[in-house]
Protein backbone atom coordinates (compact mmCIF):
# COMPACT_ATOMS: atom_id res chain seq x y z
CA UNK A 1 0.00 0.00 0.00
CA UNK A 2 2.88 2.35 0.75
CA UNK A 3 4.47 1.79 -2.64
CA UNK A 4 1.12 2.20 -4.39
CA UNK A 5 0.46 5.53 -2.65
CA UNK A 6 3.94 6.89 -3.29
CA UNK A 7 4.11 5.90 -6.95
CA UNK A 8 0.57 7.17 -7.56
CA UNK A 9 1.47 10.59 -6.14
CA UNK A 10 4.73 10.64 -8.10
CA UNK A 11 3.05 9.85 -11.44
CA UNK A 12 -0.03 12.11 -11.16
CA UNK A 13 1.55 15.22 -12.75
CA UNK A 14 2.14 13.34 -16.02
CA UNK A 15 -1.63 13.03 -16.57
CA UNK A 16 -2.52 16.48 -15.16
CA UNK A 17 0.32 18.63 -16.47
CA UNK A 18 -1.65 20.73 -18.95
CA UNK A 19 -4.40 21.61 -16.44
CA UNK A 20 -1.89 22.25 -13.64
CA UNK A 21 0.15 24.59 -15.82
CA UNK A 22 -2.92 26.55 -16.93
CA UNK A 23 -4.32 26.88 -13.40
CA UNK A 24 -1.00 28.00 -11.92
CA UNK A 25 -0.23 30.29 -14.89
CA UNK A 26 3.08 28.68 -15.85
CA UNK A 27 4.35 26.85 -18.93
CA UNK A 28 4.08 23.07 -19.23
CA UNK A 29 7.86 22.79 -19.02
CA UNK A 30 7.91 24.76 -15.77
CA UNK A 31 5.01 22.74 -14.32
CA UNK A 32 6.97 19.60 -15.16
CA UNK A 33 9.57 20.69 -12.61
CA UNK A 34 7.15 19.46 -9.94
CA UNK A 35 8.48 16.05 -11.00
CA UNK A 36 12.04 17.38 -10.79
CA UNK A 37 11.56 18.60 -7.21
CA UNK A 38 10.33 15.20 -6.05
CA UNK A 39 13.14 13.39 -7.81
CA UNK A 40 15.97 15.62 -6.58
CA UNK A 41 14.84 15.45 -2.96
CA UNK A 42 14.26 11.70 -3.32
CA UNK A 43 17.82 11.29 -4.56
CA UNK A 44 19.12 13.03 -1.44
CA UNK A 45 16.70 11.30 0.94
CA UNK A 46 17.40 7.76 -0.28
CA UNK A 47 20.90 7.48 1.23
CA UNK A 48 20.30 10.11 3.95
CA UNK A 49 17.16 8.82 5.72
CA UNK A 50 18.69 5.47 6.76
CA UNK A 51 21.75 7.33 8.08
CA UNK A 52 19.84 10.04 9.93
CA UNK A 53 17.36 7.59 11.48
CA UNK A 54 19.78 4.73 12.18
CA UNK A 55 18.92 4.70 15.91
CA UNK A 56 15.13 4.96 15.47
CA UNK A 57 12.70 2.04 15.32
CA UNK A 58 12.04 1.36 11.62
CA UNK A 59 8.28 1.09 12.26
CA UNK A 60 8.23 4.69 13.48
CA UNK A 61 10.35 5.79 10.52
CA UNK A 62 8.02 4.16 8.00
CA UNK A 63 4.92 5.66 9.66
CA UNK A 64 6.56 9.10 9.64
CA UNK A 65 7.31 8.78 5.92
CA UNK A 66 3.66 7.92 5.25
CA UNK A 67 2.60 11.00 7.26
CA UNK A 68 4.76 13.07 4.88
CA UNK A 69 2.93 11.45 1.96
CA UNK A 70 -0.42 12.49 3.47
CA UNK A 71 0.79 16.07 4.00
CA UNK A 72 2.21 16.24 0.47
CA UNK A 73 -1.10 15.28 -1.13
CA UNK A 74 -3.01 17.73 1.07
CA UNK A 75 -0.63 20.57 0.19
CA UNK A 76 -0.73 19.77 -3.54
CA UNK A 77 -4.54 19.68 -3.53
CA UNK A 78 -4.69 23.19 -2.03
CA UNK A 79 -1.72 24.75 -3.87
CA UNK A 80 -2.42 28.24 -5.18
CA UNK A 81 1.04 28.81 -6.68
CA UNK A 82 3.90 26.90 -8.25
CA UNK A 83 5.97 27.34 -5.09
CA UNK A 84 3.32 25.71 -2.89
CA UNK A 85 3.11 22.84 -5.34
CA UNK A 86 6.89 22.45 -5.31
CA UNK A 87 6.86 22.40 -1.49
CA UNK A 88 4.33 19.57 -1.61
CA UNK A 89 6.50 17.67 -4.04
CA UNK A 90 9.56 18.16 -1.82
CA UNK A 91 7.72 16.41 1.03
CA UNK A 92 6.85 13.61 -1.38
CA UNK A 93 10.51 13.31 -2.36
CA UNK A 94 11.57 12.76 1.27
CA UNK A 95 8.89 10.09 1.73
CA UNK A 96 9.66 8.42 -1.57
CA UNK A 97 13.44 8.27 -1.18
CA UNK A 98 13.32 7.13 2.43
CA UNK A 99 10.69 4.48 1.82
CA UNK A 100 12.36 2.92 -1.22
CA UNK A 101 15.82 2.86 0.34
CA UNK A 102 14.60 0.72 3.26
CA UNK A 103 11.76 -1.29 1.71
CA UNK A 104 13.86 -4.29 0.68
CA UNK A 105 15.78 -4.54 3.95
CA UNK A 106 12.60 -4.31 6.01
CA UNK A 107 10.75 -6.83 3.85
CA UNK A 108 13.58 -9.23 4.57
CA UNK A 109 12.89 -8.82 8.30
CA UNK A 110 9.11 -9.20 8.00
CA UNK A 111 9.03 -12.63 6.35
CA UNK A 112 10.96 -15.92 6.55
CA UNK A 113 14.02 -16.01 4.31
CA UNK A 114 12.46 -18.45 1.84
CA UNK A 115 9.56 -16.01 1.26
CA UNK A 116 11.68 -12.89 0.68
CA UNK A 117 11.56 -13.02 -3.13
CA UNK A 118 7.77 -13.43 -3.02
CA UNK A 119 7.49 -10.55 -0.56
CA UNK A 120 9.49 -8.24 -2.84
CA UNK A 121 7.35 -9.27 -5.81
CA UNK A 122 4.25 -8.34 -3.80
CA UNK A 123 5.73 -4.95 -2.86
CA UNK A 124 6.61 -4.24 -6.50
CA UNK A 125 3.01 -5.09 -7.42
CA UNK A 126 2.23 -1.71 -5.86
CA UNK A 127 4.23 -0.12 -8.68
CA UNK A 128 2.33 -2.11 -11.30
CA UNK A 129 -1.10 -1.24 -9.90
CA UNK A 130 -0.16 2.44 -9.53
CA UNK A 131 1.11 2.46 -13.11
CA UNK A 132 -2.22 1.09 -14.29
CA UNK A 133 -4.35 3.42 -12.14
CA UNK A 134 -2.54 6.73 -11.56
CA UNK A 135 -2.30 8.25 -15.03
CA UNK A 136 -5.68 7.30 -16.54
CA UNK A 137 -7.72 7.84 -13.36
CA UNK A 138 -5.86 11.11 -12.72
CA UNK A 139 -6.67 12.35 -16.23
CA UNK A 140 -10.31 11.26 -15.89
CA UNK A 141 -10.80 12.89 -12.47
CA UNK A 142 -9.01 16.01 -13.64
CA UNK A 143 -11.42 16.38 -16.53
CA UNK A 144 -14.52 15.83 -14.35
CA UNK A 145 -13.65 17.72 -11.16
CA UNK A 146 -10.36 19.53 -11.80
CA UNK A 147 -6.76 18.40 -11.28
CA UNK A 148 -6.89 18.97 -7.51
CA UNK A 149 -9.46 16.18 -7.11
CA UNK A 150 -6.84 13.60 -8.12
CA UNK A 151 -4.56 14.71 -5.28
CA UNK A 152 -7.51 14.63 -2.84
CA UNK A 153 -8.15 11.01 -3.84
CA UNK A 154 -4.45 10.22 -3.48
CA UNK A 155 -4.56 11.79 -0.01
CA UNK A 156 -7.45 9.54 0.99
CA UNK A 157 -5.48 6.49 -0.14
CA UNK A 158 -2.44 7.61 1.83
CA UNK A 159 -4.55 8.11 4.97
CA UNK A 160 -5.88 4.55 4.64
CA UNK A 161 -2.32 3.34 4.17
CA UNK A 162 -1.21 5.08 7.35
CA UNK A 163 -3.96 3.39 9.35
CA UNK A 164 -3.19 -0.07 7.96
CA UNK A 165 0.55 0.33 8.56
CA UNK A 166 -0.05 1.50 12.13
CA UNK A 167 -2.14 -1.62 12.80
CA UNK A 168 0.02 -4.21 11.04
CA UNK A 169 3.69 -3.20 11.26
CA UNK A 170 5.52 -4.73 14.25
CA UNK A 171 8.35 -3.05 16.15
CA UNK A 172 11.50 -3.08 14.00
CA UNK A 173 14.49 -1.97 16.11
CA UNK A 174 17.40 -0.69 14.01
CA UNK A 175 20.11 -3.26 13.29
CA UNK A 176 22.84 -1.83 11.07
CA UNK A 177 24.71 1.39 11.86
CA UNK A 178 25.78 2.60 8.41
CA UNK A 179 28.08 5.58 7.86
CA UNK A 180 29.20 7.66 4.89
CA UNK A 181 32.33 5.58 4.29
CA UNK A 182 30.22 2.72 2.95
CA UNK A 183 29.06 4.82 -0.02
CA UNK A 184 32.64 5.71 -0.94
CA UNK A 185 33.61 2.06 -0.83
CA UNK A 186 30.69 1.10 -3.05
CA UNK A 187 31.45 3.80 -5.62
CA UNK A 188 35.01 2.51 -5.90
CA UNK A 189 33.67 -0.70 -7.46
CA UNK A 190 33.50 -0.61 -11.30
CA UNK A 191 30.40 -2.84 -11.43
CA UNK A 192 28.49 -0.49 -9.14
CA UNK A 193 29.52 2.58 -11.15
CA UNK A 194 28.42 0.96 -14.41
CA UNK A 195 25.04 0.01 -12.96
CA UNK A 196 24.43 3.56 -11.69
CA UNK A 197 25.51 5.12 -15.02
CA UNK A 198 23.13 2.84 -16.90
CA UNK A 199 20.32 3.91 -14.54
CA UNK A 200 21.07 7.58 -15.18
CA UNK A 201 20.91 7.16 -18.95
CA UNK A 202 17.91 4.83 -19.23
CA UNK A 203 15.65 6.29 -16.54
CA UNK A 204 16.29 9.93 -17.56
CA UNK A 205 15.29 9.00 -21.10
CA UNK A 206 12.12 7.33 -19.94
CA UNK A 207 11.00 10.25 -17.79
CA UNK A 208 11.88 12.87 -20.40
CA UNK A 209 9.31 11.15 -22.58
CA UNK A 210 6.76 10.11 -19.95
CA UNK A 211 6.57 13.41 -18.03
CA UNK A 212 5.55 15.32 -21.18
CA UNK A 213 3.47 12.61 -22.83
CA UNK A 214 0.17 14.47 -22.36
CA UNK A 215 1.33 17.63 -24.20
CA UNK A 216 2.45 15.36 -27.04
CA UNK A 217 -0.95 13.65 -27.24
CA UNK A 218 -2.77 17.00 -27.07
CA UNK A 219 -0.58 19.16 -29.29
CA UNK A 220 0.90 16.69 -31.80
CA UNK A 221 -1.59 13.81 -31.99
CA UNK A 222 -4.51 16.11 -31.03
CA UNK A 223 -6.40 13.51 -29.04
CA UNK A 224 -9.43 14.32 -26.90
CA UNK A 225 -9.21 14.09 -23.11
CA UNK A 226 -11.22 10.86 -23.21
CA UNK A 227 -8.85 9.34 -25.74
CA UNK A 228 -5.83 10.47 -23.69
CA UNK A 229 -7.25 8.74 -20.60
CA UNK A 230 -7.75 5.55 -22.62
CA UNK A 231 -4.20 5.64 -23.98
CA UNK A 232 -2.79 6.24 -20.49
CA UNK A 233 -4.83 3.29 -19.24
CA UNK A 234 -3.29 1.23 -22.03
CA UNK A 235 0.14 2.47 -20.94
CA UNK A 236 -0.57 1.34 -17.39
CA UNK A 237 -1.88 -2.08 -18.45
CA UNK A 238 1.16 -2.46 -20.68
CA UNK A 239 3.35 -1.61 -17.68
CA UNK A 240 1.61 -4.24 -15.56
CA UNK A 241 2.33 -7.00 -18.06
CA UNK A 242 5.75 -5.54 -18.75
CA UNK A 243 6.64 -5.99 -15.09
CA UNK A 244 5.75 -9.68 -15.36
CA UNK A 245 7.66 -10.23 -18.59
CA UNK A 246 10.58 -8.05 -17.45
CA UNK A 247 10.80 -9.98 -14.19
CA UNK A 248 10.85 -13.26 -16.14
CA UNK A 249 13.67 -12.06 -18.41
CA UNK A 250 15.61 -10.50 -15.53
CA UNK A 251 15.41 -13.75 -13.58
CA UNK A 252 17.50 -15.27 -16.35
CA UNK A 253 19.61 -12.27 -17.36
CA UNK A 254 19.17 -8.78 -15.92
CA UNK A 255 21.51 -7.50 -18.63
CA UNK A 256 19.22 -8.72 -21.42
CA UNK A 257 16.13 -7.40 -19.63
CA UNK A 258 17.57 -3.87 -19.53
CA UNK A 259 18.87 -4.03 -23.11
CA UNK A 260 15.45 -5.29 -24.29
CA UNK A 261 13.57 -2.47 -22.55
CA UNK A 262 16.01 0.26 -23.59
CA UNK A 263 16.16 -0.78 -27.24
CA UNK A 264 12.39 -1.06 -27.52
CA UNK A 265 11.76 2.37 -25.96
CA UNK A 266 14.38 3.98 -28.21
CA UNK A 267 12.55 2.55 -31.24
CA UNK A 268 9.15 3.65 -29.91
CA UNK A 269 10.40 7.18 -29.19
CA UNK A 270 11.77 7.34 -32.73
CA UNK A 271 8.36 6.33 -34.10
CA UNK A 272 6.78 9.22 -32.15
CA UNK A 273 9.31 11.62 -33.66
CA UNK A 274 8.59 10.40 -37.18
CA UNK A 275 4.82 9.81 -37.04
CA UNK A 276 3.53 11.01 -33.67
CA UNK A 277 0.76 12.98 -35.38
CA UNK A 278 -0.94 9.70 -36.34
CA UNK A 279 -3.29 8.48 -33.60
CA UNK A 280 -2.64 4.78 -34.23
CA UNK A 281 1.14 5.25 -34.12
CA UNK A 282 1.04 7.33 -30.94
CA UNK A 283 -1.38 4.94 -29.21
CA UNK A 284 0.59 1.78 -30.00
CA UNK A 285 3.91 3.44 -29.17
CA UNK A 286 2.76 4.75 -25.78
CA UNK A 287 1.14 1.44 -24.75
CA UNK A 288 4.25 -0.53 -25.74
CA UNK A 289 6.41 2.08 -23.97
CA UNK A 290 4.67 1.17 -20.72
CA UNK A 291 5.29 -2.51 -21.43
CA UNK A 292 8.99 -1.94 -22.16
CA UNK A 293 9.57 0.07 -18.98
CA UNK A 294 8.56 -2.97 -16.92
CA UNK A 295 11.94 -4.58 -17.62
CA UNK A 296 13.90 -1.95 -15.69
CA UNK A 297 12.98 -2.08 -11.95
CA UNK A 298 13.74 -5.75 -11.38
CA UNK A 299 16.68 -5.74 -13.80
CA UNK A 300 18.49 -2.89 -12.07
CA UNK A 301 17.75 -4.22 -8.59
CA UNK A 302 19.28 -7.59 -9.39
CA UNK A 303 22.28 -5.91 -11.05
CA UNK A 304 23.09 -3.69 -8.07
CA UNK A 305 22.69 -6.50 -5.53
CA UNK A 306 25.01 -8.76 -7.51
CA UNK A 307 27.48 -5.89 -7.80
CA UNK A 308 27.55 -5.41 -3.99
CA UNK A 309 26.12 -8.47 -2.21
CA UNK A 310 27.97 -7.58 1.01
CA UNK A 311 26.42 -4.07 1.21
CA UNK A 312 23.02 -4.65 -0.35
CA UNK A 313 21.10 -2.08 1.75
CA UNK A 314 23.54 0.77 1.11
CA UNK A 315 23.78 -0.20 -2.55
CA UNK A 316 19.98 -0.04 -2.68
CA UNK A 317 20.15 3.52 -1.35
CA UNK A 318 22.57 4.47 -4.13
CA UNK A 319 20.29 2.83 -6.69
CA UNK A 320 17.28 4.84 -5.48
CA UNK A 321 19.39 8.01 -5.51
CA UNK A 322 20.46 7.31 -9.08
CA UNK A 323 16.84 6.62 -10.11
CA UNK A 324 15.62 9.89 -8.61
CA UNK A 325 18.53 11.87 -10.09
CA UNK A 326 17.70 10.37 -13.48
CA UNK A 327 14.02 11.28 -13.10
CA UNK A 328 15.02 14.86 -12.30
CA UNK A 329 17.41 15.01 -15.27
CA UNK A 330 14.72 13.69 -17.59
CA UNK A 331 12.16 16.22 -16.34
CA UNK A 332 14.65 19.13 -16.54
CA UNK A 333 16.15 18.45 -19.97
CA UNK A 334 12.88 17.16 -21.37
CA UNK A 335 11.19 20.35 -20.13
CA UNK A 336 13.86 22.54 -21.73
CA UNK A 337 13.42 20.78 -25.06
CA UNK A 338 9.62 20.90 -24.83
CA UNK A 339 9.66 24.65 -24.16
CA UNK A 340 12.08 25.26 -27.06
CA UNK A 341 11.12 22.83 -29.83
CA UNK A 342 7.70 21.58 -28.75
CA UNK A 343 6.17 18.38 -27.39
CA UNK A 344 8.49 16.14 -29.44
CA UNK A 345 11.43 17.25 -27.30
CA UNK A 346 10.77 14.50 -24.77
CA UNK A 347 10.93 11.61 -27.27
CA UNK A 348 14.04 13.16 -28.86
CA UNK A 349 15.87 13.10 -25.53
CA UNK A 350 14.64 9.54 -24.93
CA UNK A 351 15.97 8.23 -28.25
CA UNK A 352 19.51 9.39 -27.47
CA UNK A 353 19.77 8.36 -23.82
CA UNK A 354 17.94 5.04 -24.23
CA UNK A 355 20.24 4.03 -27.08
CA UNK A 356 23.33 4.96 -25.06
CA UNK A 357 22.04 3.16 -21.97
CA UNK A 358 21.22 0.00 -23.90
CA UNK A 359 24.67 -0.01 -25.55
CA UNK A 360 26.41 0.54 -22.20
CA UNK A 361 24.47 -2.31 -20.59
CA UNK A 362 25.08 -4.62 -23.54
CA UNK A 363 28.81 -4.00 -23.30
CA UNK A 364 29.36 -3.73 -19.53
CA UNK A 365 26.28 -5.31 -17.95
CA UNK A 366 26.59 -8.43 -15.79
CA UNK A 367 26.99 -11.78 -17.48
CA UNK A 368 25.30 -14.96 -16.23
CA UNK A 369 27.26 -16.67 -13.48
CA UNK A 370 29.14 -19.78 -14.68
CA UNK A 371 27.40 -23.07 -13.92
Amino acid sequence: MGVFGLVTAEFLPASLLTAMAADLSVSEGVAGQSVTATALIGAIAAPSVPLLTRRIDRRLVMLSLTVLLVLSNALAATADSLWTLLAARVLLGVALGGFWSMAGALAMRLVPEDLFARAMALILTGVSVATVCAAPIGAWMGELWGWRSAFIAAGAVSMATLVVQAVTLPALPPRAQPDLRVFGQLLSRPAVRMALLAVLLVISGHFAGFTYIRPLMENITQLSVGAISAVLLGYGVGGFFGNLVGGYIAGRSERLAIVFGGTLIAALAASLLLAGQLAIVATVAIVLWGFAFGAFPVGFQIWIVRAAPDQAESAGGLLVAAFQTAIAAGAIFGGLLVDRIGALGGPLFAVVTMALGALLTLRHGPRPLPT
